[in-house]
């Protein structure tokens, strides 16, 4: 579709792709965003009448606009939902269904609602995940994926697996348009994480290539800005680096 791309350009491309083509959808403009888009709300209920959302019971959701529906339908299916704060700046939060009236389960999915009825939990204390959905700029059918290139999605998945919630068997889920997913290889870092289901609002993808699960946070790639502005993982970095104070 681009031939081959340095990260930032094909980001790039696809953001501008999304916005001349009229796919983008609020807030906009999706530069520099997990970008939204039309169609959001049936990729996630794509996603929702998949056999491994359907398995699920314990499910992290980003905290993105174009996954915003995908959060209401795990709770309506009576999930429990683990939703990252964005950028990570107050940890994780969590939404007990049988907690919510099922009336505001559409309010709850939001940032501000998810805050009004879910609790921040420290990671220690997070249910064990089997789910993850990420939120994604552009994907392709070997499971490639990048964000919008600040890392957050990979942290998030080190933290959990650092503090043993999260497995390198969990499957990892994008919804995105189908703009989004590309018919050539993605170049990755030693940190990227692959998907293994794409949802789109028009096909559901099983990913072919090989699966690529860091183990837990690479602390190398991390500068210490990034660790201080994230205080649980600054907290993890004390436990974990003797150097760190």
């Amino acid at each position: 579709m681009f031939g081959e791309l340095d990260r930032g350009e094909l980001r790039y491309r696809i953001w501008k792709l999304m916005e001349e083509s009229g796919v983008a959808s609020f807030p906009r403009p999706v530069f520099g965003r997990i970008p939204n888009f039309v169609g959001s709300d049936l990729a996630a209920i794509r996603l929702a009448e998949a056999e491994v959302f359907k398995k699920a019971r314990v499910v992290k959701v980003n905290p993105d606009a174009p996954q915003r529906k995908v959060r209401e339908l795990v709770l309506r299916a009576g999930k429990l939902l683990v939703m990252p704060t964005p950028r990570i700046s107050e940890g994780f939060l969590v939404l007990d269904p049988r907690r919510i009236p099922s009336w505001l389960y559409r309010d709850a999915s939001t940032i501000s609602g998810s805050f009004r009825y879910g609790t921040i939990v420290d990671p220690s204390q997070l249910p064990e995940v089997d789910l993850v959905i990420a939120g994604s700029v552009v994907v392709n059918t070997y499971g490639e994926r990048l964000g919008k290139g600040e890392g957050y999605s990979e942290i998030e998945y080190g933290i959990l697996t650092e503090y043993g919630k999260l497995s390198e068997n969990v499957p990892i889920v994008t919804t995105v348009h189908d703009v989004q997913v590309v018919n050539h290889r993605i170049p990755l870092a030693p940190w990227d994480i692959t998907i293994d289901y794409i949802s789109t609002p028009t096909r559901a993808i099983m990913c072919e290539g090989e699966r690529r699960r860091p183990k837990g946070i690479l602390w190398d790639y991390l500068s210490l800005d990034k660790i201080n502005a994230i205080p649980v993982l600054r907290e993890l970095a004390k436990r974990r680096l003797p150097s760190f104070s």
